[in-house]
């Protein structure tokens, strides 16, 4: 069992993934060939069964691309997605060190953890994988993602940074900027800026990985600038503005 993308999280080298919230195995393998690291299969947010979520792993798997899963509150939506073959999670609305907690005890076998042990699916080959092999090494790549995107999450980072398992640190600047009470500006706000700043500077001096989202290349860059190395773009904005610039170059040529 084999995760780049953790791989170079560890030696400090950055990451390019790519949210997808719809159902399109095609989509994934163009997203393989034009060349990212990973995916994430939005479960919070998308409209996935459990097959089709399944489905998609299994076509990242065969482009090459590392699949995560950012996955949704039901309590077993963590297993779910790990023995489908996921090879991480992000964790949306963790604000607490307990929360912390609990999502990395979800994501590992006792006794680092409270995963139900099973070797009948898709991780374990279908029972061609088992016993302490296969569990040391799904406890040892798995990688386990909060999502900092409130200001209480911003306040407890240094507690949730000091559980042992968290690979790295999400920030989802809308969320943030919503729940600090600026709807219209979102993340541009000063205060949300400010509060940005102080949570890089606390994560960064922890040399933990930090992780956020970006909205095209441009946005992509500054993200790698400002000291994240796991970054992922909206898959369904970039091919809504790839849409509309070949619109509005239609209505320049008239």
């Amino acid at each position: 069992m084999h995760n780049r993308v953790k791989e170079k999280l560890k030696s400090g080298k950055k990451v390019l993934g790519s949210f997808i919230g719809f159902y399109s195995p095609n989509l994934v393998e163009i997203m393989g060939y034009a060349g990212f690291d990973f995916i994430v299969i939005d479960d919070e947010h998308g409209a996935f069964s459990q097959t089709e979520l399944e489905n998609l792993i299994r076509t990242a798997e065969s482009v090459d691309l590392v699949p995560i899963v950012r996955v949704s509150y039901d309590p077993s939506s963590i297993q779910k997605a790990l023995d489908r073959g996921a090879k991480g999670v992000q964790i949306p609305m963790v604000n607490t060190k307990e929360d912390a907690i609990t999502a990395v005890k979800r994501a590992k076998f006792p006794p680092l953890g409270t995963r139900g042990v099973a070797y009948s699916h898709r991780a374990a080959h279908y029972g061609h994988k088992g016993g302490e092999s296969f569990l040391n090494q799904s406890d040892e790549n798995i990688l386990v993602i909060p999502h900092i995107e409130t200001h209480h999450a911003v306040e407890n980072i240094e507690d949730i940074m000091s559980v042992d398992g968290i690979d790295a640190i999400f920030i989802g600047t809308t969320d943030l900027s919503v729940d600090m009470g600026y709807k219209q500006q979102g993340a541009q706000h000063p205060n949300v800026q400010q509060t940005l700043q102080h949570l890089y500077q606390k994560v960064l001096v922890k040399g933990m990985p930090i992780g956020t989202v970006a909205a095209d290349s441009k946005g992509t860059q500054q993200a790698f600038e400002k000291g994240n190395t796991y970054v992922c773009v909206v898959g369904n904005n970039v091919i809504l503005n790839a849409f509309k610039g070949v619109v509005e170059r239609k209505e320049v040529l008239r």
